[in-house]
């Protein structure tokens, strides 16, 4: 049997899940993949994501996500869902693993955080968009300066 401590917390397969005490943060935001930004247009995108309210942006595994923190209009005030019976397929694989599945449970039993970058707001990705670019910036350059020596021996070497 497989336990996974959280806090006071144990994800107990046997037990079943503590349904009781959720709080539902999986039903309070959802977040859609995008594309890692690389040119400077992708980055003034993400900037405008987040001159948004309720918007962050945050990198897990090398994926970027864009999060949208906005409750799903079913939550009801006891954190129940108020279409259970007739919720979205999405809705039903999230939650508790099947048996013998090794993957995280609902996010009760998942710690915030472990994001390899994470901006809720346009100025803290300006710090470090502008690295970023900067970084884009010099291997351009040098590429472009590679480029140009490697045309100019050519033309020597027709010469």
């Amino acid at each position: 049997m497989s336990l996974v401590q959280i806090g006071a917390e144990r994800f107990d397969p046997e037990k079943g899940p503590p349904c009781h005490k959720c709080t539902a943060r999986c039903c309070k935001y959802f977040a859609l993949e995008i594309d890692r930004p690389v040119t400077p247009k992708h980055h003034d995108h993400i900037r405008w994501y987040l001159l948004h309210e309720h918007i962050v942006v945050w990198v897990q595994d090398g994926n970027w996500f864009l999060e949208i923190r906005t409750p799903c209009r079913h939550l009801q005030p006891d954190n129940s869902c108020g279409i259970y019976e007739t919720r979205p397929q999405i809705c039903r694989d999230y939650g508790w693993p099947e048996a013998g599945e090794t993957d995280d449970p609902c996010e009760y039993f998942t710690p915030e955080g472990g994001y390899e970058l994470f901006f809720d707001s346009a100025a803290a990705f300006d710090a470090w968009s502008v690295v970023e670019l900067r970084k884009r910036e010099d291997r351009l350059a040098k590429r472009r300066a590679r480029a140009r020596s490697d045309r100019s021996a050519a033309r020597q070497a027709i010469a």
